[in-house]
């Protein structure tokens, strides 16, 4: 069975998720962030050139052009590869574990694995982020040393933060903890 929502994050893009269920002790989360936008490249890119084309007026050296259009390809590939998150996936086996996926825009998956023996709780966590305050999934890690301490505090979806300034929004975020839990 698979069901699909639609929102937008904290920055105003859209955001889809998708829920899996494969059987009852098997669920998975898709959280979708969005596209590279062609806009602001293009815009990020033509500013260093102008720059890049400024400087080569005053020095005559062309070497900047060149500079300035090595550093922007680096720049792109780099970002690309290391920060653009394309898709967040969750899934969990409730007997197993649970297995966090980030797929990069160049094609790199990043996997974290969780045993479920290790998990203490799901909870939502609050943080204030420039002037709004925003809310995340989390989970809690049992402490190894101390049985009713929590070790580690591991956000669910990093990258891709849904924006609940609204209660049915909020109540989203619930909904997923409690399926998660079922």
């Amino acid at each position: 069975m698979e069901d699909e929502l639609s929102f937008s994050d904290i920055y105003g893009g859209r955001l889809a998720l998708q829920r899996r269920y494969y059987s009852p002790s098997c669920r998975e989360f898709c959280l979708s962030c969005p596209r590279l936008s062609l806009r602001s490249l293009t815009a990020v890119t033509c500013t260093v050139w102008l720059a890049a084309y400024g400087l080569f007026t005053l020095c005559e050296n062309s070497m900047i052009l060149s500079a300035a259009i090595f550093i922007t390809l680096l720049g792109l590939l780099g970002y690309l590869h290391f920060v653009k998150i394309d898709q967040e996936t969750l899934l969990i086996i409730d007997s197993l574990g649970i297995q966090m996926t980030s797929s990069y825009a160049s094609g790199k998956e990043s996997t974290t694995f969780i045993e479920m023996g290790k998990v203490k709780d799901v909870i939502i966590n609050e943080a204030i982020y420039m002037q709004k305050v925003i809310y995340y999934l989390c989970i809690l890690l049992n402490d190894p040393v101390e049985p009713h301490g929590i070790s580690q505090v591991v956000p669910v979806f990093q990258d891709c933060f849904p924006a609940c300034d609204t209660p049915r929004r909020v109540s989203l975020l619930f909904l997923l903890a409690l399926r998660w839990r079922s």
